[in-house]
Parts: structure tokens; sequence; C-alpha cells
């Protein structure tokens, strides 16, 4: 068993309404601790005791981290860790891998690498044999998710869509026949612009439900068709605080058209190998794996224009 890190208890503590608790050693490796994504209280136990007990907490701005140490009476050494200083900050932190050190990764909010850079981290520390240790929690995914009343049996998280108008409808062309709930991430100034291109690609009708300041004191979910969606934030303009966008899977008139597979797939090779993303757009789709990597194929020689 790896060497455990034994330095005295008193050192390595978190506060509980008053209480301090011992964080027990934590052996060598790379942990992903879920923090909270507006409520402080929403984080777990075991995330607590991983990051009073790590050698070395990475995150994306000090500021915030420390706003949460703080609440739980955690003090360890932070290191910035963030989109911008991933190719510099990365090597340090593998090299305190090497050493035998505990490192947690953490975002500002919510479970690293969604929509974050860890997942480079996560590779190369696995490339390099160090172990990985997920240390689950809150997700603005999932949580706005559950109370959006839209089916959860089979999602999509899209992330965040592209800023370009044109580029955003492309994207939203190539999801329009998902038979899953779609989650996207969206900055509270583009909201309505993006509404408004999800009405037209995705269709009027289709059912969506605008989570905002999820766990915070004005939590709010709108729900109703895009189009009602598109026309509320049309009108009241752009809203406060972090914005969360489920839409309804499209109904059995819209399922896939040949068309709507050839955007998909090529959007998924504009980021993937064709392999992969004939395999991504076989889990999407339930079509067979071989036959759409051959119609990628035959797309790529025809130059993309199915």
């Amino acid at each position: 068993m790896a060497e455990l890190r034994t330095e005295p208890a008193a050192r390595r503590s978190f506060l509980i309404d008053g209480h301090e608790i011992p964080a027990r050693p934590l052996e060598p490796a790379l942990y992903i601790v879920s923090t909270p994504i507006g409520n402080l209280s929403d984080i777990t136990v075991r995330a607590l005791e991983t990051l009073a007990a790590a050698d070395v907490i990475a995150c994306e701005d000090t500021r915030v981290t420390r706003v949460l140490l703080d609440r739980y009476g955690i003090r360890r050494k932070l290191a910035p860790y963030h989109e911008h200083n991933a190719a510099s900050a990365g090597p340090r932190l593998l090299a305190d891998l090497a050493e035998g050190k505990a490192v947690a990764l953490v975002s500002d909010a919510g479970t690293p690498l969604v929509s974050d850079p860890g997942y480079r981290l996560v590779g190369e520390a696995v490339a390099a044999g160090i172990r990985v240790v997920p240390i689950p929690g809150a997700s603005a995914v999932l949580a706005a998710l559950t109370a959006s009343t839209l089916p959860s049996d089979a999602f999509l998280f899209a992330g965040f869509l592209p800023v370009k108008d044109g580029q955003r409808r492309t994207r939203l062309e190539a999801l329009k026949a998902m038979p899953a709930t779609l989650v996207f991430y969206e900055s509270p100034h583009r909201l309505p612009e993006s509404l408004a291109a999800m009405r037209d690609a995705l269709g009027a009708d289709r059912q969506a439900a605008i989570a905002r300041e999820l766990t915070k004191t004005f939590e709010e979910f709108r729900r109703g068709s895009l189009a009602e969606l598109a026309e509320h934030y049309a009108e009241a303009g752009s809203p406060k605080g972090e914005v969360v966008v489920c839409v309804a899977p499209p109904g059995e008139e819209e399922a896939a058209s040949p068309e709507d597979l050839d955007r998909l797939l090529l959007s998924l090779a504009a980021e993937l190998p064709a392999s992969k993303a004939a395999g991504e757009a076989a889990r999407m789709t339930g079509s067979p794996k071989q036959d759409l990597y051959r119609r990628l194929l035959e797309l790529k020689e025809r130059g993309g224009d199915g």
C-alpha cells in the first residue's frame, strides 16, 4: 500500500458547527473533489476530509476556494490551476504527485472537469501511473435536470454553445434529433440570443426549463416552450447569475433524418477522430457504428458536402 501522510491531526482538520474533526491521512493520489455550486452547505463530509488532508489543493480561483475553506476551518496550500495557466501549472502538480503527495483538484463550483481544463491533468496523471480518485458531490447539470420536469432517463450534456451565431446554429442542428434531454450551460448575457437560436433550430414547441442561481437565495426555474422562453427573455433582457438550460427530447415526428445524422457526424468529426466520432454518434442515436463510420468517410471524401 502507498505510504500515508502522517502530519499531526490538529494541522489537518475541519470544522462542522464549531466542532473540530481530524482528517484521516490520505494515500498519494489525485483527488477530484466536487464542491458546492452555490450553497456552501452542499458539500460532503468526505470532500471536507479530503480537502483538509490534502498536501495541495489545485483550484481555478484561490479567492473562491478560500471562502469555502474558511467556512470549514481548513488551512491548506492552494495552487492556481485554470485554462490560462494549465500548461505551466500542470507539470508542477504532476511533480507533486510523483513525489508521493496527495493533490485535491477543485473547480470554483460543482464537479471538476465539467467545462474546465481538469481533464488534461487527469489524463496526464493516469498516463504517469498516478491513481485518480473521484470524490462526488454537487453538479449543476443534475440539479437542473432533476427539477426541470423533463425526461431524465437519457440526457446529453452539451456544455456551452459556440459564441458565433452561425456555429451555434450548426451545433444546434446537429443536436436536433438526439433522443435525450439536452442540457446546456449558458452565459446570462447570451441567454436571449441562444434561446432564439434554440427556438429556430430545435422547434418553437419544444419544452424547456431555465434554471438560474441554483441552490442560492434567488434560485429560479422558468419552464415553457422554447418560443415562450425566448419571448420572455427577449422582453425581460439578460438575467443575473449562472444559468443552465434543459431542452426536452424531440417528439416522434422529429426523428432523425439522414441529413440530421450527416450534420451530427460532421460536427463530431470536427472535434474527434473519425472512429471516435462514429462511436459517439452511435451512442447518441442508437444507429450502428459501422454504418455511421462508413457514412462519415463518404462525407469526408466529398469534402463534407452531405
